[in-house]
């Protein structure tokens, strides 16, 4: 009897993808894609198979093609930082396969959008690809990160960190790109590399998690923000007003030793511990006493020239950065039902009200609406940021200092909010302690964050987003994780929801 030697596992797991129902594509394709790939990491099986995946292309329907091109990209990433490899090889060795789905695709579709996951990793064709890729029918967006990916590094000519979501969306004045200039150029060659392929990184993440929910769900929709909040552009300051702070007085303390503070026109200053802050611009800088590294020669005035840089994340960058980390692709979470969820939640605040990371402002400013007698105080550490709520919002008292020490006596506010920040904190439980220890009782605390995905392909696009606060990928949370938290300082969460990998929640201090 003759013995009929049995398909290696890749094989059968790529048929049964071409083979699965439309209601299994997507268990079909994580199946496959386990067998060869796992956490960034080829497995021993992936070299091998990678022939078979650009077959199979051949008799696939639009969205099997768009999964195995997917995988591919996967692959030839799992070498990116080595600049490229035998993975990447056999991979670009499909390269006449993989451009006319490109050019054919239908725009924007979840084809076209893998297609360009996959082309993106092969920068030794890039001549090749882009000349295909004029030819195509593309968003901007879509074709800048493409050339960004392809771009060779020239320490002579670099961009760095503004190519995120894309480079076609910053507009960089001359303060911008002197500002830029001046840091970029004190880099070693070996931190230039670093800072480059970081960022090179995040736009193929972008690039990927997008392509990865189309599959799923279809074309991505843009969701505008169509808040008045959204188009109050930074004004030129008024003048410093202590008068903003002093009101404060039974709130704020030294973050150095929690002493009690006084103020005069210059600053404020601890009588325990003799320390004096400065209030630059008309922000009450705290940062020096909570153990922060400090430019004594001022960061925040010069950053009052770059305050635009706040108007830009909050209409550019944190759309996007909601879309990948919250899987927000469809606009399931819009800035009109954050703005609801926060005027609902914080409506009934009587009391001091903090808004921690803050940010430009864009919902401080809803928070202050919704809390209107209490009196609000917007802290957050980044100085260009703080100088853009400023101008902005004159009125709120504005505080530069960490989230980890803050310069506020325990039990002595109404409401704390943080939205869309945790995640960038370098410590999360810290954070949630001291907004627990700084919470009256009875006090509420809203919180937006985000949970890592269910799947291991989506969470990898995740993780892999780097800002200069997390330079080895963003670091997400699980949602019990987040309660355990609130529990241990004293909270408790008293409404939760989460649609797409959202974290939204508010919780309640509890009566000792």
């Amino acid at each position: 009897m003759t013995v009929v030697p049995a398909a290696p596992v890749t094989d059968v797991l790529v048929k049964d993808l071409l083979a699965a129902p439309p209601g299994l594509v997507d268990t079909e394709f994580l199946r496959l894609t386990g067998a060869l790939w796992k956490d960034g990491e080829a497995t021993g099986e992936a070299l091998a198979a990678v022939p078979g995946l650009v077959a199979a292309l051949a008799g696939a329907d639009e969205t099997r093609r768009g999964c195995l091109a997917l995988l591919l990209g996967l692959l030839a990433e799992t070498e990116h930082t080595a600049g490229g490899g035998p993975l990447t090889e056999a991979v670009r060795a499909g390269l006449g396969h993989y451009l006319p789905l490109l050019t054919g695709a239908r725009p924007g579709g979840p084809l076209q959008l893998a297609v360009l996951y996959l082309l993106s990793h092969l920068t030794e064709d890039r001549e090749e690809i882009l000349a295909a890729a004029r030819d195509t029918d593309l968003t901007p967006d879509d074709r800048t990160r493409l050339e960004r990916c392809l771009q060779p590094l020239d320490p002579d000519d670099v961009v760095l960190g503004r190519v995120w979501p894309s480079p076609h969306e910053w507009r960089l004045g001359d303060d911008e790109l002197a500002f830029d200039q001046s840091w970029i150029h004190s880099l070693t060659p070996q931190q230039l590399a670093a800072t480059w392929s970081s960022d090179t990184r995040s736009v193929l993440a972008y690039t990927g998690a997008k392509a990865l929910w189309a599959l799923r769900h279809g074309t991505p929709t843009v969701v505008r923000d169509t808040s008045a909040h959204a188009d109050a552009r930074p004004q030129e300051p008024p003048a410093p007003r202590i008068e903003e702070f002093s009101r404060f007085a039974d709130v704020l303390c030294c973050p150095a030793c929690r002493g009690t503070l006084s103020f005069e026109d210059s600053g404020a200053a601890c009588g325990a511990c003799a320390r004096s802050y400065p209030l630059p611009y008309g922000v009450l800088d705290l940062s020096a006493g909570a153990g922060d590294s400090h430019d004594e020669s001022d960061v925040l005035q010069n950053a009052a020239g770059l305050r635009g840089i706040g108007f830009h994340y909050e209409n550019v960058l944190r759309p996007a950065f909601l879309r990948v980390m919250g899987q927000n692709w469809g606009g399931a979470v819009t800035p009109a039902d954050e703005d609801a969820y926060l005027t609902e939640q914080l409506a009934a605040v009587d009391g001091p009200v903090l808004d921690v990371a803050a940010g430009a402002g864009r919902w401080t400013a809803v928070v202050a609406e919704a809390a209107k007698d209490g009196g609000v105080l917007a802290l957050d550490l980044i100085a260009p940021m703080l100088a853009g709520l400023r101008a902005r919002l004159p009125e709120i008292a504005t505080l530069r200092a960490s989230a980890l020490a803050l310069p506020v006596a325990d039990a002595s506010l109404a409401a704390v909010n943080c939205w869309n920040a945790l995640q960038a904190l370098p410590d999360a439980k810290t954070a949630i302690d001291e907004i627990g220890r700084v919470l009256r009782p009875g006090g509420r605390l809203t919180l937006l964050t985000f949970r890592w995905a269910s799947d291991p392909v989506y969470r990898y696009f995740q993780g892999s987003h780097a800002f200069p606060g997390s330079p080895d990928g963003i670091k997400l949370f699980e949602t019990e994780q987040i309660r355990t938290w609130l529990r241990g300082a004293g909270l408790e969460p008293v409404t939760e929801t989460g649609p797409g990998t959202f974290v939204i929640v508010t919780a309640e201090k509890r009566a000792r």
